[in-house]
């Protein structure tokens, strides 16, 4: 996983934005999940996950090894009140279609430009299908933190950029 920028706050993944062991009925079900945890903690208005929805229908946000980064429109940037990110592990799988079973979905809200930074990080994590894998199966949110964490110190030991990892199916559509 790429290190994230400097400049984006501590605190972009709080333990409590951390959903463990979820059910959802299907896709939309799993994004307005994803949506209400960013709304939980404060990071959007409660209407982002509307963009979200949006986004979905314009490209998928499936990213491979099983995980989703859902995100809302460039058009709903109004509605984030501060750059975070939200983690849910849906053990049992969710139909993303095509063919794509989502068993952890990272929602972003980013309140500037860092959407790309965040993308970009968090889509390095799907290189190394074991810590894919860690993040399917953590047990608690200190996992999940600790596994996000080693990989951006790994990407750090490895001189990666930020930039490495990015996907264009992740960013197809933003600006």
């Amino acid at each position: 996983m790429g290190r994230l920028p400097a400049d984006l706050p501590v605190g972009v993944l709080a333990p409590e934005a951390v959903r463990l062991g979820l059910r959802a009925g299907d896709k939309l079900d799993a994004l307005r999940q994803s949506g209400a945890v960013l709304a939980a903690v404060g990071a959007v208005d409660p209407a982002y996950v509307d963009a979200m929805l949006a986004r979905e229908e314009l490209v998928s946000t499936f990213m491979g090894e099983g995980v989703a980064i859902p995100h809302g429109t460039n058009e709903a940037k109004a509605l984030v009140h501060r750059t975070a990110l939200g983690f849910l592990q849906f053990p049992d799988g969710v139909d993303w279609g095509d063919g794509a079973t989502v068993r952890v979905c990272i929602p972003i809200a980013a309140a500037g430009g860092e959407h790309l930074a965040l993308l970009s990080a968090l889509a390095g994590v799907l290189v190394d299908p074991e810590k894919a894998q860690a993040l399917r199966s953590a047990s608690s949110a200190d996992d999940v933190l600790a596994i996000l964490a080693s990989a951006a110190d790994d990407d750090a030991d490895d001189g990666e950029g930020a930039e490495e990892g990015l996907t264009p199916q992740a960013t197809r559509g933003e600006s």
